[in-house]
């Protein structure tokens, strides 16, 4: 068995794409897609927040220290339109962002302390609302402003004001951490990455195991061997194994050197939060891969040797991946958490745990559930699969 175990990693070394793809990707490509995507987002941000936005502003007559106040931002420019039918025109030419309808009667609304609506016309259509934020932060200004002159006309002082605006007001009083506000949003994310890098890593491995030896004709060389069936798959298992949970490991070793030495290319928050995760919390992510890199080895060697042919076991194997995605989601959605029930469910329990592991508040009593229920279906897999690859009519189907 180990003999066919080195052979099938050497083959494996020797093979310069999957090396790259099992060494590369998880060490070096991640790691730097990670930063550079956290660098541009915020840059994007940066720059969309301060960009040269054009706007239209009609009635500027009825309300003159707002439009002042729109005037002086160095970063808004004001477009002459002939008239407000033409908004909606001059926002689809992208000639301008926005446009601020002013009524007449703003003024005389305001001097009565009654509330005064200005019309705002942008394209909503987007994923975030930079145009009405922006356009907020101006109007909020300009409202502090007003308010602060009425009030010695309402004869109300600052008290009365915000009971006046807020008779009832929640507080947030989070018993949330930093690290558990990040990490919640942060802690999703991370089981996704391992479990696909654990995945697809053993994907191209298992195909040329399984498959590959079928077309090339060294699978019946290989079965007239005096080795028995179950060294055989115990040796090409153990090999895929190695391949996935290597892959992984090394990433978490990657993102772990990433948490130390890259910590003041982070921003606030996720800084703290990275300096709160410690060397046991990534020890423990990393133990709960050892059993579902089992299961990924078990189901890949499975398939590809029900394949036929190289090209069968990749459309076989890929929607693997989209099974592999639905449970990880699950551990996103809300109501879904660590519990007994959850904790029996393959890939989800692993992805609720990791996340829990990430926010700080993981139940270390579940761990053992979670290996236990994970390594029996691992272990049920692998007897599947040994069972499948001692039938003649799946090995040789062609």
């Amino acid at each position: 068995m180990w003999t066919i175990y080195l052979k099938e990693l050497l083959e494996l070394v020797r093979d310069r794409k999957t090396f790259f793809f099992t060494i590369f990707v998880p060490v070096i490509a991640m790691p730097l897609i990670f930063v550079g995507f956290g660098m541009l987002s915020t840059t994007m941000f940066k720059q969309a927040s301060q960009a040269q936005m054009t706007y239209a502003i009609f009635g500027k007559e009825h309300a003159p220290q707002l439009a002042a106040r729109f005037a002086e931002e160095k970063s808004l420019r004001e477009v002459v339109l002939s008239g407000p039918d033409e908004i909606k025109r001059a926002i689809g030419d992208d000639r301008i962002k926005f446009a601020l309808v002013i009524p007449a009667d703003l003024e005389s609304t305001l001097a009565k302390h009654q509330q005064g609506v200005i019309a705002l016309h942008y394209n909503s259509a987007s994923a975030v609302d930079m145009t009405r934020k922006r356009v907020t932060a101006v109007l909020g200004n300009h409202n502090n402003a007003v308010r602060e002159l009425a009030l010695p006309a309402l004869n109300l002082n600052k008290d009365q004001l915000r009971f006046a605006l807020d008779p009832i007001k929640l507080e947030d009083h989070s018993t949330a951490d930093k690290r558990e506000q990040t990490g919640a949003m942060i802690g999703g994310l991370v089981p996704y990455i391992l479990l696909m890098v654990c995945l697809v890593s053993a994907m191209y491995p298992a195909i040329d195991t399984g498959a590959g030896e079928k077309e090339r004709g060294t699978m019946e060389t290989l079965l007239l061997a005096p080795v028995s069936r179950t060294s055989i798959v115990l040796a090409k298992f153990l090999m895929l194994f190695t391949v996935g949970l290597t892959s992984a490991l090394l990433m978490i070793a990657s993102l772990g050197g990433l948490l130390i030495f890259g910590e003041s290319l982070m921003s606030g928050d996720v800084a703290q939060m990275a300096r709160s995760i410690g060397l046991f919390d990534l020890a423990m992510v990393a133990l709960m891969l050892v059993p579902t890199a089992a299961m990924f080895a078990a189901i890949l060697l499975s398939i590809s040797v029900y394949a036929k042919s190289y090209k069968e076991a990749s459309g076989l194997i890929s929607p693997l991946m989209i099974v592999t995605i639905l449970p990880t989601l699950a551990a996103l959605l809300p109501g879904v958490e660590m519990n007994w029930k959850w904790a029996m469910v393959p890939l989800t329990n692993v992805s609720l745990a990791m996340k829990e592991l990430v926010k700080g508040t993981m139940d270390y009593s579940m761990l053992s559930v979670i290996m236990l229920s994970t390594t029996v279906t691992a272990g049920a897999l692998l007897m599947l699969c040994r069972w499948w690859f001692s039938r003649e009519a799946v090995l040789f189907r062609n």
